[in-house]
This record gives C-alpha cells, structure tokens and sequence, in this order.
C-alpha cells in the first residue's frame, strides 16, 4: 500500500446533462457501496464534503435545445470548481461523485488552474467509451453531458468554456482519451482536428491494455504533465460487469483490465484529482456497478494485491 492521502468526496447529483435519468443516484449509490469506508481501509484520510446543489429536473426549463440545461448545468459546474479549488487548496484530493460527465467542466478546470498556479501542468485521462467531444451544433441529442470535452478544450458556450482562470482550461496535448468506441462521425473529426491523444478499443486490442495507459502516461510526461486527474465514466468498462449505465457500449475493457489502467495510473504517484461519472443506479443490478466502480477507486488510490 502506497503513502496515506487526505480525500475529499464531493457529492454532484446532476443528470441535467443525461438523456435517460438516474444517473443523479450515482453518489447516493457510491456511498452506500462504501467508497469512504473502502479508502480508509487503505489508510487515507477521508471527509465527505456533502453534494453541491442541483436543480430538480422536474421544474427546470430545458432552454436552448441544443444545449439543454445549459444553464443550470454551467452553474453546478460554477459550484463544483469551487469546491474542486477548495479542496486543493485545503491540501485534499478531490474525488468527484456524479453524477453525469458535463460535471467535469468544473473539476477540470479547477485542477487545471491549481496545478498551474503551483508551478506545473496537469495532464487529464479521460476513461470513457464516448468522446465527449461534441458541441451544441454537432451533437445529435443536445445532451450537454456529450459536450464536457470540448468544452475543456475551448469550444463550446462562454459559459462552460471561461469557468476558470485560463481559457482553453487544457490544451489537446495534455489530453488522454482511453477506451473510446461510439464516436459520432463530426465528433471523430473534431478529435482529429484537436491533436488530443486518442486510444480506441482498437489501439487496446492491438496492443494491449499495459502498452495503451503507459504510452498515455508517457506522452502527457513528454508535455511537461506534473499531475494527472482522472475523469472516469463507468461506461468505459464492458457492460457485462458494468450494467448500470445510461449509454451501454459493448467492448469495453475486462474486470482485470480496468483494475490494471486503474493500478498503473497509480503507480505514477501523480494523480491528484478524479471524477466517477454516469453511474446509473436505475439500470444497475443489486448496486453491482457501484460496487465495482469502488473497487477499481481503490486500485487508483494504491490497493495493492501484494
């Protein structure tokens, strides 16, 4: 087991940016599967900082279609960097509970300000089946949690893209897209446009899941990386173990493979953020997903086999 670390759970219950609901139990579900009491099994120091307020969806207008909720969505983002800020500042990694994935909007862009403002820069993983790279004129549904991506990259609404310090909040190089496989067709050229790293399912079956997540690890070294945070939506693992999710991709990465991105993501001692996104209780199986998605948090804060 690694070094003890000071966390702090922040709780994001939004499913504004989600087609399907549900998604807004994910931090209740994490809780009760035990995530604070997993972690300090481990020896770290965990304090649960509550949930940043949302609105309820019921009496919410939708606005914009192709942007909806858009804003209350930059608002809770608004919020969460604060807390996110906060959380650094108090010396504490923040470990994100959503919620659905426009959350990261706000997570990001305060980590990335942080790490900035130490000296340094920090590199973003990005574990996801999607790519998240859509914007109101190319996303098919106007769901904002399609959008989070782009808009840490500079494209997007004034509002989701100038929440922090520095715009773009991160550049394309200092970003990892691991395990996508359902990419929109002007989302493909979006991130082949961009330059951001991108590891599909493909570059993971051709070369393996050890190869992908340290060449990942190397080229946001190469940029001059001093801190990673980890964006991890659920619906990055194989939905054969991970049922409850809103967008099930089949294949996705195995139990063992998602343990070992989660083991070697920790071995570069430099992870210093993270977000757990798109858990939807409503679609999960006995809180199975929850469950697992507990375990793999383990395995990213330092749970060893030996």
């Amino acid at each position: 087991m690694r070094s003890s670390q000071a966390i702090r759970l922040l709780g994001v219950p939004l499913d504004l940016g989600a087609g399907r609901r549900g998604v807004d139990m994910g931090p209740s579900a994490l809780r009760i599967a035990g995530i604070g009491e997993a972690l300090t099994a481990l020896g770290h120091s965990v304090e649960d900082g509550g949930n940043v307020s949302v609105p309820q969806r019921e009496t919410t207008p939708v606005g914009d279609p192709t942007l909806r909720y858009l804003g209350p969505i930059a608002q809770v983002c608004g919020d969460l960097y604060a807390r996110t800020a906060a959380a650094i500042a108090a010396g504490r990694v923040p470990l994100v509970l959503g919620g659905d994935h426009s959350l990261a909007v706000g997570s990001v862009a305060a980590a990335a300000d942080a790490a900035r403002a130490a000296g340094g820069r920090l590199g973003l993983v990005w574990l996801d089946a999607h790519g998240d790279m859509n914007t109101g004129a190319t996303s098919p549904t106007g769901n904002v949690h399609g959008m989070p991506l782009a808009a840490l990259l500079g494209d997007g609404p004034e509002s989701m893209t100038k929440l922090g310090d520095r715009f773009p909040a991160v550049d394309p190089g200092d970003v990892a897209l691991i395990g996508i496989r359902a990419i929109d067709r002007r989302e493909a050229d979006s991130i082949h446009a961009t330059g951001v790293n991108a590891y599909t399912m493909r570059h993971v079956d051709e070369h393996g899941i050890y190869d992908t997540v340290t060449a990942a690890v190397a080229a946001l070294k190469k940029r001059g990386c001093t801190r990673l945070h980890v964006s991890f939506d659920v619906d990055f693992i194989d939905p054969s173990i991970a049922p409850g999710v809103g967008t099930r991709v089949p294949g996705g990465p195995t139990y063992r493979e998602a343990h070992l991105v989660m083991e070697l993501l920790a071995d570069t001692g430099m992870v210093t953020s993270v977000d757990v996104v798109e858990l939807n209780p409503c679609l999960d199986r006995e809180n199975a997903t929850a469950v697992l998605s507990v375990e793999l948090l383990t395995s990213l804060f330092g749970k060893q086999i030996l």
